[in-house]
């Protein structure tokens, strides 16, 4: 038997859901994969923690404060040890790495991806802003360098698995599941009044603050249905949405001769994120397994893209194109953040987003810059507009 060639891995974001998750995934395979870069924006501890256990050779902690306690703890180890944001761009490209996975929050994870991509690295994508900002330019790029992303959220994940032996076959359509998240259902009314700590319950998932929030307005699907024109190559019409609230098929193909090809399991992002990394293999897992006789039941019904605007919102984004999605994108972070941090409501979200759309330049067809100058823009503007509402 030949021996296996590790896969050293960066994980960008390594003490979030996503990371954490991944980091249980490369423990479970040491034969598999080495770390070799962990970042992490402010969880000194847990970085900390995770170096000591999986020896990376570089750690980078966005918050300069932390250096000291994380230089302290790991440079007696040998761990090359750096702080900011400038320097995630920097360790992406260093020769030893042969995968980024890009488990950043945000737009934050953009540049990173860039020169991770510009260093012929290959992308386990986590971070959907990515592509939801600048989706044309990635892609650009990644096609010019010949790298592939491989998609970790579970609805991309689903359909990329779809597409195994059949990427030759054109795409009629695809269907993005949706579990409809904690408020399916309910009416403006009772949406007027919900608090954080009810929408940060999600039924099936567990993620963190802002995907949950998301998911619970459901611009979490608006933004994979922008990442999923970016990563499959189709029109806004290709794209469908359906609220599945059981979370057991996790998206769906169609194909031109109508039959349809599903992904189903148990909600387990570490499923979606040892594919991406293991892949074109499938590695052995001790997951629990799904039984079809626990979910007699597989239910489906349409999106309320009236309750929901966010959904209806980033479609319209999708079909405008240019800067809009990147738009939707920074007017969401805002609007989200002003939310956890009980500075408007629920439903104001939405407001915040359709707000930012009209008055934030339209760019049709933008450049790194303009994608910045957007992001700066529309944050300020989203700002503004909280302040009015406060």
């Amino acid at each position: 038997m030949t021996d296996i060639k590790k896969r050293h891995i960066a994980i960008l974001g390594s003490t979030g859901s996503i990371g954490t998750q991944a980091v249980e995934v490369i423990k479970s395979h040491p034969d598999q994969f080495q770390v070799e870069v962990l970042t992490t924006n402010n969880n000194a501890d847990l970085l900390i923690q995770q170096a000591v256990e999986l020896k990376p050779n570089v750690v980078v902690i966005c918050n300069e404060n932390r250096y000291d306690q994380v230089f302290s703890a790991l440079d007696p180890l040998g761990i090359k040890v750096y702080a900011g944001a400038k320097a995630i761009s920097s360790v992406v490209q260093m020769d030893t790495i042969d995968m980024v996975l890009t488990a950043m929050v945000g737009y934050a994870g953009l540049l990173p991806t860039i020169k991770a991509i510009e260093a012929g690295k290959a992308i386990a994508l986590a971070n959907k802003e990515t592509l939801v900002v600048a989706g044309e330019l990635i892609t650009r790029l990644a096609a010019q360098k010949g790298i592939n992303i491989y998609p970790v959220d579970s609805e991309h994940s689903a359909i990329f698995q779809c597409l195994v032996g059949e990427f030759h076959n054109p795409i009629e359509k695809i269907i993005l599941t949706a579990s409809g998240g904690p408020f399916r259902g309910k009416t403006p009314e009772f949406l007027s009044t919900v608090t954080k700590a009810q929408a940060l319950k999600h039924p099936n998932w567990t993620m963190g603050a802002k995907i949950t929030i998301d998911s619970a307005t459901l611009m979490n699907k608006g933004l994979e249905v922008i990442e999923a024109k970016w990563l499959f190559g189709l029109t806004a019409e290709q794209i469908d949405v359906i609220v599945h609230p059981q979370s057991i098929i996790h998206s769906l193909v169609q194909f031109e001769d109508g039959s349809l090809k599903a992904q189903m399991g148990l909600p387990d992002m570490r499923l979606p994120i040892q594919f991406a990394l293991g892949y074109p293999n499938r590695l052995k897992s001790d997951f629990p397994r799904f039984n079809f006789i626990d979910y007699p039941s597989l239910t489906f019904e349409q999106p309320d893209l009236k309750t929901f605007r966010n959904l209806q919102l980033a479609f319209d984004a999708l079909k405008r194109g240019g800067n809009a999605p990147c738009v939707i994108n920074a007017a969401n972070e805002v609007a989200v953040d002003a939310f956890l941090n009980d500075q408007v409501s629920f439903l104001e979200i939405s407001d915040i987003i359709e707000s930012c759309l009209t008055k934030v330049t339209f760019v049709e067809k933008p450049t790194y810059d303009d994608y910045v100058y957007t992001d700066e823009e529309t944050r300020r503007l989203a700002t503004e507009r909280i302040k009015t509402l406060v």
